[in-house]
């Protein structure tokens, strides 16, 4: 039977992994294991050599040239220790990715559009990692300086399991994960590698029996049947769509959190199911925990957060919801569709105010 071909998202990565990235990370899965087992103390620079040749074979020369540009400029920048220039310094980059005629040159590198849109989807990621890195060698004081020197950075950025798609992991929890020193086990590592194998596959299976056999995307796509279709009908296909995402996410997000866990790392959790979620805030918290802990930690707390007053709230949560769009391309859809998110979230937080006053208990 031929699947739904409208989820251009499953059908990219799920092409790239058979020809080639699944194959890259095998073989980090093979150097990680041989450096932890014989040199464990320089097991962070093999891995960064084996994900700068990963990156070289797979986007060439150019595109390994623009990532290493894109850190070394993020470095220059972020030894003035400067948040506010920081950030200036991303947003830059990342515009750069929206310049048409810088994407008419990218696009002469390469053969294929989905050659070119690999280094667009690596580049988006690689600046959050970047971003993550610069950030933190602003608020570290000299003694630390060690910690967060260029080869560290290089290190970071490189490393292959969440090179291309995620998921993201800060830098302060990525340095102190990889510059501990544990037992090492080839027994408990292969009893680990072969549960989330099994647990991927399985996953890996109900996605394709999904885009097999519901066509949700291709329903979507037509108006003609959404018109038809009762509004219950469209609330299930609603529900169908995102539970196919959270599928989805299980496995694009799944394959490099095993890995993390072989290279004695702690990855952030996988996403919940959505069928649990029943709040604007939670889908946020629980669902891209790593994209999650980047905003609070990078934007919403350093804007005031939850401990400022209620125009600081109401402005660091937009502002942290503006970034999100913008960096998922600053499309007008994704203004709505963050601006939506951003108006749930704070009509759930205003009702637990309300809510918490004590006049308000009572009468409940």
């Amino acid at each position: 039977m031929p699947q739904d071909p409208m989820d251009f998202e499953w059908s990219y990565w799920i092409e790239w992994g058979r020809e080639r990235i699944l194959w890259l990370l095998a073989g980090h899965l093979l150097v990680s294991q041989v450096s932890r087992l014989l040199v464990e103390k320089y097991k962070p620079w093999c891995l960064m050599v084996y994900g700068m040749a990963a990156c070289w074979l797979l986007l060439g020369i150019k595109g390994f040239a623009v990532i290493l540009l894109h850190a070394a400029v993020s470095f220059a920048v972020a030894q003035f220790q400067l948040s506010l220039l920081t950030w200036l310094c991303s947003l830059i980059l990342l515009s750069t990715l929206r310049i048409p005629a810088v994407e008419e040159t990218k696009r002469k590198w390469y053969d294929t559009e989905n050659e070119y849109y690999l280094l667009l989807f690596t580049v988006s990621i690689r600046c959050l990692f970047c971003t993550s890195f610069s950030l933190e060698y602003c608020w570290h004081g000299p003694r630390q300086k060690s910690s967060h020197s260029f080869p560290w950075m290089l290190a970071y950025v490189f490393y292959y399991p969440t090179f291309h798609n995620g998921p993201l992991m800060n830098f302060d929890e990525f340095s102190k994960q990889m510059r501990r020193q544990e037992a090492f086990s080839v027994k408990s590592n292969l009893s680990i590698l072969i549960v989330g194998i099994i647990r991927i596959f399985f996953w890996w299976c109900l996605a394709e029996l999904m885009i097999h056999l519901m066509y949700i995307h291709a329903l979507y796509s037509s108006a003609l049947p959404l018109e038809s279709a009762s509004y219950w009908a469209l609330g299930g296909l609603a529900l169908a769509q995102v539970l196919f995402f959270y599928v989805k996410y299980l496995v694009l997000y799944g394959v490099p959190a095993l890995l993390l866990q072989m290279d004695g790392l702690k990855p952030p959790a996988l996403p919940c199911c959505v069928s649990l979620m029943h709040s604007f805030t939670k889908m946020w918290r629980s669902f891209d925990v790593g994209l999650h802990r980047f905003l609070v930690r990078y934007i919403y707390v350093p804007m005031g957060g939850s401990q400022s007053s209620l125009l600081g709230m109401l402005f660091s949560t937009a502002l942290t919801f503006a970034f999100v769009s913008y960096w998922h391309g600053g499309q007008s859809y994704l203004w709505y569709w963050g601006t939506l998110n951003w108006f749930g979230v704070i009509v759930e937080n205003g009702i637990k105010r309300i809510l918490s006053i004590s006049l308000i208990q009572d009468l409940i």
